[in-house]
């Protein structure tokens, strides 16, 4: 059924393994889509999202995504801006998800990351909010979720520069809730899940709704507002040369247009 991603399902936890491990488990619109079609439609009480070593996810593939937006924007065109579908869909699926951070979780990766209720990383995993790098902002899961694991200045701090950090750190700050051995971590991640799936299916998601209740802003306000700010950002000089010296690998030069 799928191309980029594998989904495999055991005692009710499921497990979700994005596999394009040659781009370090990088975004195509194809993964997008399929990473939201596996989450609306399992039948798993408890998720697990994995990368395929080397990395968990590095983010857009930036010459397939970034070469589709200029081409919307030579012809003029912008989409109405909304909510990432593949963000909505692990926002509000009311099963429990798990994240097994298992090496470079940055950009959307870090974004996917936050999505999860639980992240448990191996200790080579590496987080980094990278959209100031490029010019850009980060999307929702950055700017609610984040503040709120690791508190607003913090948040504030590393969204700002970009700062790459480890897992260490990440379990430091409040980010990840353990940090185990690498070859022991898909088997920490699914008895955590095993031990939620093990619990009553419609109490947990009561308890998950409760704390998108109490806890999250309006996914779809916040969805335009970073959608129709990307759409600005996109066309700015600094964003050009964000992109180009991540391309060149040279030190980038921002003018601040």
């Amino acid at each position: 059924m799928y191309t980029e991603i594998e989904y495999d399902e055991t005692d009710h936890v499921g497990t979700i393994t994005i596999n394009r491990p040659e781009a370090r488990n990088a975004l195509t619109y194809t993964t997008y889509d399929e990473l939201q079609h596996a989450v609306e439609h399992t039948t798993a009480r408890c998720l697990v999202i994995t990368g395929a070593d080397p990395a968990f996810c590095s983010g857009d593939d930036v010459k397939q995504i970034l070469s589709k937006v200029g081409d919307q924007q030579k012809a003029g065109q912008r989409p109405a801006p909304r909510l990432t579908p593949a963000a909505g869909a692990l926002l509000r699926t009311n099963v429990p998800v798990v994240a097994a951070v298992n090496g470079a979780a940055v950009g959307w990766g870090m974004e996917l990351a936050l999505m999860a209720d639980i992240r448990v990383a191996s200790e080579r995993a590496k987080f980094g909010e990278l959209f100031v790098k490029r010019g850009l902002c980060c999307d929702v899961a950055g700017l609610a979720r984040f503040a709120q694991l690791v508190g607003r200045e913090r948040a504030a701090e590393l969204l700002f520069t970009g700062r790459v950090f480890d897992a260490d750190e990440a379990e430091r700050i409040g980010l990840v809730s353990r940090v185990v051995a690498h070859d022991d971590l898909m088997t920490t991640a699914r008895e955590v899940a095993g031990s939620i799936a093990a619990n009553p299916p419609l109490a947990v998601q009561a308890l998950k709704s409760g704390l998108r209740l109490a806890l999250d802003p309006e996914w779809d306000d916040l969805g335009r507002w970073v959608s129709s700010t990307l759409g600005d950002l996109f066309q700015t000089e600094d964003h050009k040369e964000g992109v180009a010296s991540f391309l060149e690998k040279r030190d980038p030069v921002y003018v601040g247009r």
